[in-house]
């Protein structure tokens, strides 16, 4: 199973792709050490944001483990429909990153011993290459 692994500090993101399982069990909120991901991270402290699995379906923090849920919604985390007064129900995940989970999203918290600039400089040019 591959992770799809967004991170993101200051406005700027970059993509990486991982078969690691150390964050399986791992929740939304919990700071984790950017050893775990890649040895390209080390010295980093990442925060996980949220989640989404194999259909899109995102992962909610306050929900536990890494079930479905059905949720009566409003304008927020997981709905976007901003017309007054409209509650939607919708389908959610648990907080608790799983095997079925595809994308996760992390920020930093404290940088490493790279720039974080320095990645998004290698990325540009593998995308460049790809063209």
């Amino acid at each position: 199973m591959v992770f799809k692994i967004n991170i993101s500090h200051k406005g700027k993101s970059f993509k990486i792709e991982t078969e690691s399982e150390n964050l399986i069990g791992k929740r939304i909120g919990e700071k984790i050490d950017g050893k775990e991901i890649s040895n390209e991270l080390k010295g980093y402290e990442l925060e996980i944001t949220g989640t989404s699995d194999v259909a899109g379906i995102p992962g909610i923090k306050g929900l536990e483990g890494s079930i479905y849920y059905r949720k009566l919604l409003k304008y927020g985390k997981g709905m976007r429909d901003r017309r007054k007064g409209i509650r939607l129900r919708k389908t959610l995940r648990g907080e608790e990153i799983s095997s079925k989970t595809v994308q996760i999203n992390l920020k930093v918290i404290k940088e490493g011993e790279k720039k974080f600039e320095e990645f998004l400089k290698k990325e540009e040019k593998l995308e460049n290459i790809a063209s």
